[in-house]
C-alpha cells in the first residue's frame, strides 16, 4: 500500500507530536510517502490569516523529508467534480480526490473523510 498524509499529519510529523501512533511513525519513516501540494497551499492560507503558526523555515524544511511530491493534475480536477459531498473542505476534498485517483490511502484523523470510498489509515 502506498500512502498520502493529510496536512494534519504532515504538520504533527514535523512537530514531532505524540499524536502519531507507531504505526504511522514506522511509515513516514520507512515507506515511500507522498505529500500534495494541496496540503503546503493550506498551511500557508491559514498561517497568512493566521490560524496557525509555523516557522520561518517551514517550507524548505519540508523539502528535505523525502516525501514524494503530488502536484494537483486535471484527472484530479475530474474526480473533485464527481466526489459526493460529504465534506466541504476545499482542501481535504481535493486529497481525496488525489488519493482516489491515484490509488493512495489517506493518512487522516479526520472522520468525515472515512465517508468516502477511499482506504484510510488513522494516525492517532
Amino acid at each position: 500500500m502506498n500512502y498520502v498524509i493529510d496536512t494534519h499529519v504532515l504538520l504533527w510529523w514535523l512537530s514531532d507530536s505524540p499524536r502519531l501512533n507507531s504505526q504511522c511513525r514506522d511509515i513516514l519513516r520507512f515507506k515511500p510517502v507522498w505529500c500534495s501540494v494541496v496540503s503546503l497551499w493550506e498551511i500557508a492560507i491559514k498561517q497568512h490569516i493566521g490560524k496557525i503558526s509555523v516557522p520561518d523555515t517551514f517550507f524548505k524544511d519540508v523539502k528535505g523529508q523525502g516525501f514524494i511530491w503530488l502536484e494537483v493534475q486535471f484527472n484530479h480536477i475530474d474526480a473533485l467534480q464527481r466526489l459526493p459531498l460529504h465534506h466541504k473542505d476545499p482542501f481535504d476534498r481535493m486529497l481525496v480526490a488525489q488519493a482516489h485517483t491515484e490509488e493512495l490511502a489517506l493518512i487522516t484523523a479526520d472522520k468525515n473523510i472515512s465517508r468516502y470510498n477511499i482506504p484510510i489509515l488513522r494516525p492517532d
